[in-house]
């Protein structure tokens, strides 16, 4: 994989395999879910060695810092040697994960379902003698 000196964000993030498509990390880095350093940043900020970025993957947040730069997509193992995660933002991910993970699932919490027909039925009579006055 051919080391480049300057390097754009976007085709970073495209190359480090953070993001499917060079477009994928435009639209996330213009949503404000990648920022360099602290800051935030745009696709065509440069990146340096060293630089940390907080990113965000959907519900996942990562904290990096940039190793090597590299403007040409490789095989994964490549691509992992171009950025170290941080040990803080591993152990965030690992307690997210689990907490996902022991979370209730949405739809057990649904008890009855749709209403049937004799529901709904019931409903639109209830409701239909329920909203009028009685007359004095």
């Amino acid at each position: 994989m051919p080391l480049a000196a300057d390097v754009r964000l976007d085709k970073w993030l495209w190359a480090a395999r953070f993001y499917k498509t060079r477009a994928l990390a435009v639209e996330e880095i213009s949503k404000g879910r990648v920022s360099v350093n602290g800051q935030p940043a745009k696709p065509s900020r440069e990146l340096k060695p060293g630089d940390v970025l907080q990113l965000r993957q959907g519900v996942v947040e990562r904290e990096v810092v940039v190793r090597a730069l590299s403007s040409v997509r490789g095989p994964a193992p490549q691509a992992q040697t171009l950025y170290e995660e941080t040990a803080e933002s591993l152990l965030k991910r690992e307690q997210a994960a689990e907490s996902r993970r022991l979370a209730p699932e949405p739809a057990s919490t649904i008890v009855q379902g749709r209403p049937t027909k004799q529901d709904r039925r019931r409903l639109a009579d209830w409701n239909r003698w329920s909203a009028e006055a009685e007359p004095d």
